[in-house]
């Protein structure tokens, strides 16, 4: 038996407007509203209203064997809530089928993990307050942002209760072993390990529409037969990827949503094949060895490592400035100020400031909305300072300190 487990990032950052330095100290409004709601509702159109009915009606036409996972930023959240209630309505909807699993996030799709645990743990609680709030569910499994994973993560993740993470299955940790199985965490005791095959994931998420690929066109069929041939060779096959696939990566003219609707019934013609969500591959699967990861990984570029939000100076500087901040930012029992804050960890700023431009170079540029990298530095930076003022401003007097 083969189980296919697909799990569907869906993030939207708070995209940064153009704050110049002769804003510093005269507007506090650092974000792009005008964009947010445009680009918001350009993908609402292209992929997450079609996709979710999709998915709904492949739902209920195989009677719920077909099964699929979502983790869902708070900031797409709250996005979805002010300028498309109806893509929150229909994640709703598909809430109520039972063949849809909610994962657990940091709520500002962070990077809280590396600076500060006690961000990250606050995050993950605001996270796990609006998935109760909105879908009436816990998550009891847990994906970092941008599939971040290490040992250290895996220990914090069992000790806060959930029973499942997610990472990338890169080829430089698991050696000869296959992502096709699940693993326990160096360090744990009975927290799971699923691991994304990122090859056949990617062949959905990256090559689906490349002409030049020696597997053009992906057809349901043949992408049904690399599943089956896994059968005996593995637990399950974890899909994992952007929902942005299905309509926004990949348009729909490329026959994204045919495949997805097809894909369903081909997988399920093997009397062995299933779907699960990841809580039911826990519950059904062991696991079959430990994996060490000592230092971290993600999904992100060929690296699989953490060069695409840290591999510069302009990077490592502005992560450190804004975390640097947390004490005094938090003093101010300031809520605006705090969320604003938090909106400025998002890790999608991050990435805008990437200067990597060989082999991922393409994919850097396409997702930047700034004309250059250092036009996201310094205008983040602008904010920085203007943060950093504010907080001064609305410092808490303490007699003792002063």
């Amino acid at each position: 038996m083969v189980t296919t487990c697909f799990y569907f990032q869906v993030h939207q950052p708070t995209r940064l407007k153009k704050y110049t330095v002769f804003d510093i100290n005269h507007s506090h409004d650092y974000f792009d509203h005008q964009k947010n709601e445009a680009i918001i509702k350009r993908v609402a159109k292209k992929c997450y209203l079609p996709a979710n009915k999709l998915i709904f009606d492949l739902i209920r036409e195989t009677e719920g064997k077909f099964r699929v996972s979502y983790s869902i930023s708070g900031v797409a959240l709250q996005q979805f809530e002010k300028y498309v209630p109806e893509v929150l309505e229909s994640f709703k909807e598909l809430a109520k089928t039972g063949a849809v699993e909610f994962l657990s996030e940091t709520f500002y799709h962070s990077l809280s993990f590396l600076y500060s645990k006690e961000e990250f743990k606050e995050q993950i609680e605001m996270h796990r307050a609006i998935m109760q709030r909105e879908f009436k569910t816990t998550p009891l499994v847990f994906r970092n942002t941008e599939l971040i994973y290490n040992n250290e993560l895996a220990t914090l993740i069992e000790e806060l209760g959930f029973k499942g993470i997610l990472a990338e299955g890169a080829d430089h940790v698991l050696g000869w072993q296959s992502p096709n199985f699940l693993y326990r965490p160096q360090g744990t005791e009975r927290i799971k390990l699923l691991l994304k095959n990122y090859r056949l994931s990617d062949d959905i998420a990256f090559r689906f529409s490349e002409r030049s690929w020696k597997d053009f066109p992906l057809t349901a069929e043949k992408f049904a037969q690399w599943i089956n041939a896994v059968n005996g060779n593995g637990q399950t096959v974890n899909l994992f990827m952007d929902y942005e696939t299905f309509g926004e990566h990949q348009w729909a003219q490329t026959g994204i949503f045919r495949f997805l609707r097809q894909l369903p019934s081909e997988i399920l013609k093997h009397p062995d094949n299933n779907f699960m969500t990841p809580s039911e591959v826990i519950e059904r699967y062991e696991s079959v060895g430990m994996l060490d990861v000592h230092h971290p990984m993600s999904w992100a570029d060929v690296e699989r490592d953490l060069s695409a939000w840290r591999g510069n100076m302009m990077q490592n500087d502005t992560l450190k400035s804004i975390y640097a901040l947390e004490h005094s930012i938090k003093q101010t029992k300031d809520e605006q100020l705090i969320n604003d804050w938090r909106l400025l960890q998002t890790s999608d700023h991050f990435y805008y400031m990437c200067t990597k431009w060989f082999s991922d170079g393409d994919v850097h540029k396409y997702f930047n909305p700034y004309d250059s990298p250092y036009d996201s530095f310094i205008i983040f930076n602008n904010v920085v300072n203007d943060l950093m003022a504010r907080a001064n401003n609305r410092k808490i007097y303490n007699p003792i300190e002063n």
